[in-house]
């Protein structure tokens, strides 16, 4: 087997395992990612990861899933790049049009409370793990740490993540400036996208569009997603607010990329043709803004004006993932119990760092599920 057919194995294998086991959205699957890929097979620097998941937060579209596409491409080239993206998204798209096929001939989701109980308080655990280890690495001031704090009270308060990014990163390079006493700068633009508009187009490619719309615009979670969805399909009457409350539960309770719910929904709309247009509308956007982003983020960190940017977006990308893990724990630890787990998986994370995650994630739910029968 030659070098690169080797590494492009070691991808596939890789991001397929995290396409199985990753359940619980974006920070966790950073989380399992920064694991596999720094700590256990050093592909890249802690600081280069963390210039990573800045950049992705910069541009539109789900960041677990652009973060595979960064890293496949690290280690493998524009092929890695694709082997990755499909690898990780290919488990989750399967699981959700199985389900959304029985969920169209039967009419509900099947009951899976109990299993689920404690996954959700293993996976805050096991993101508090990696906002510490990140955090370590990206915390290079005083200026930095408080940037950073202000971040995770915007983003609880409720300010859009993209404004939280793009203002922590001009501050820092405002400050970087003061410090410098330097007259000038060449400034530096957010990636802009065009606004793709409405056309007339019927079954699948209007399905298409719409989600490639939707890829191509969306800054944010899963969570965000649905609320475009919602003024995209649930208000014009295309589709009901229970297929999307659905598709809501079926992303969470499914490993891999949130956004696989748009398989589900695609489904509904117009079956298996529907799934796959809907699929590929939503995360084609990705693969196309990481295959040109990612050999500029190692360019720009060469530039002092635009590493202090990076720097400072990086912070606030942790913030980000700190604000996502205060929001889950309001939701999810609600009871002595998901505290318990919580606090075990946390601890168990940063006492084993060479635990792989997933086990922790599985312990979650084993004991969520014995402690739901006490």
């Amino acid at each position: 087997m030659t070098n690169e057919k080797s590494k492009l194995a070691e991808v596939a294998k890789v991001f397929l395992k995290l396409g199985l086991i990753g359940f619980g959205g974006p920070a966790v699957h950073i989380a399992m990612m920064e694991e596999e890929i720094v700590r256990k097979r050093q592909w890249m620097s802690h600081e280069h990861f963390i210039d990573l998941i800045g950049a992705t937060n910069l541009i539109p579209g789900p960041n677990s899933t652009e973060m595979a596409l960064h890293c496949g491409h690290e280690r493998a080239g524009w092929k890695g790049l694709i082997v990755a993206g499909a690898c990780f998204i290919l488990p989750a798209v399967i699981i959700t049009a199985i389900l959304a096929w029985a969920y169209q001939q039967y009419g509900s989701l099947p009951q899976v409370a109990q299993f689920i109980y404690g996954i959700k308080p293993a996976i805050i655990g096991v993101i508090i793990s990696l906002v510490i280890t990140l955090g370590k690495k990206a915390l290079k001031s005083v200026e930095l740490g408080m940037i950073g704090v202000i971040g995770v009270l915007l983003a609880l308060y409720g300010v859009n993540e993209i404004y939280v990014l793009f203002g922590a990163g001009l501050v820092g390079i405002l400050i970087y400036l003061i410090r410098q006493k330097a007259a000038a700068l060449n400034g530096v633009l957010p990636l802009s996208l065009l606004l793709l508009t409405e056309v007339r187009l019927t079954s699948q490619s209007k399905i298409f569009w719409i989600f490639l719309k939707v890829g191509s615009i969306l800054y944010g979670s899963g969570y965000v997603l649905f609320a475009f969805l919602d003024t995209e399909l649930v208000r014009p009457g295309m589709l009901s607010d229970k297929v999307l409350i659905d598709a809501i539960a079926v992303g969470q309770c499914t490993p891999g990329p949130v956004f696989s719910s748009a398989t589900f929904i695609g489904w509904q709309m117009g079956g298996l043709n529907g799934a796959l247009a809907a699929t590929a509308g939503i995360f084609l956007p990705s693969f196309v803004l990481v295959a040109f982003l990612n050999p500029l983020v190692s360019r720009l960190r060469k530039s002092m004006v635009m590493s202090v940017f990076l720097d400072t977006v990086n912070m606030a990308s942790i913030a980000l993932i700190l604000a996502v893990c205060v929001g889950m724990g309001k939701s999810s630890l609600t009871n002595w119990k998901t505290i318990l787990i919580a606090v075990a998986g946390l601890a168990i994370s940063l006492k084993y760092k060479k635990l792989n995650s997933a086990f922790v994630v599985l312990g979650g739910s084993v004991t969520g599920y014995l402690l739901w029968l006490i």
